[in-house]
């Protein structure tokens, strides 16, 4: 998306706002439980750019409309016609690199490229009712580079490998438990929780909370480049066209287990 991040920009699938120096970016499409397309990673990438050149902007929140998901992960919909294939994921690169703190304010499903997304902020702040997990190798979608070595980080390998590879749903108490999360709270209180964070941190000296950014960033150099579709060539080149992922998204719309015998 070639659009200067300083312009202000009209969205279709997600809502930007500013109150008192925090930037709140909510995706909104509570029909489809939030899911991503890649129309809607683009908006939300467009709305980091832009906080990160707003100087009146110190915390940037990102959140998902009502009760239900924060995020779902991708749109299967959207993955099924191919929205995968070719795609650079970079979110989860512009959040670690964004100049300013990052909170994921969490209420309900964080799935699959959700959890991905909720993980990638500094901070994660999560209602007691919330659900985190990854759903890739349960539908055939493509997972793997930086977003799966992330985790490695945050949790430690045992953790992130049986969140990774066993397709396990956690409650929110038990995230916290694994580090994946920083506080969870009930609903009623979610936003007053996020809120206390965000006036915690526009307390600090944003140049030193940019050279903390930096230097865990730093930490991360040796797989930042991980790239997925360079790891689908390699070891899956075929993932797209042999029926594999189609034959998860039909199994999901079918509402049955898929068959992925023929693959093995």
């Amino acid at each position: 998306m070639n659009i200067n991040p300083t312009e202000a920009r009209h969205y279709f699938d997600i809502l930007y706002g500013i109150e008192n120096a925090v930037a709140t970016i909510t995706i909104n499409r509570p029909k489809r439980m939030n899911a991503l397309t890649g129309h809607t990673l683009a908006e939300v990438s467009h709305a980091l750019a832009h906080a990160a050149a707003d100087r009146s902007v110190g915390v940037v929140v990102i959140t998902g409309t009502g009760e239900r998901a924060f995020c779902a992960g991708g749109d299967i919909e959207w993955e099924a016609e191919g929205g995968l294939n070719g795609l650079d994921y970079r979110l989860g690169i512009e959040i670690v690199d964004h100049p300013k703190p990052v909170i994921a304010r969490v209420c309900g499903y964080a799935l699959g490229g959700g959890n991905h997304l909720a993980y990638f902020c500094d901070l994660t702040i999560a209602a007691e009712h919330s659900v985190f997990g990854q759903n890739g190798p349960r539908i055939g979608a493509p997972t793997g580079g930086y977003t799966v070595a992330h985790a490695a980080a945050l949790l430690g390998h045992k953790r992130a490998r049986e969140m990774e590879m066993m397709c396990r749903h956690i409650t929110a108490r038990q995230a916290l438990a694994w580090g994946l999360v920083n506080a969870v709270v009930p609903k009623e209180q979610l936003d007053a929780e996020v809120r206390r964070w965000c006036d915690e941190l526009l307390a600090l000296s944003p140049s030193s909370l940019r050279m903390i950014k930096t230097s865990f960033r730093r930490q991360m150099d040796p797989y930042i480049n991980l790239n997925l579709m360079e790891i689908a060539t390699s070891v899956a080149p075929d993932i797209f066209t042999s029926g594999e992922q189609q034959e998860g998204a039909k199994a999901f719309f079918e509402k049955r287990a898929p068959d992925f015998s023929p693959w093995r």
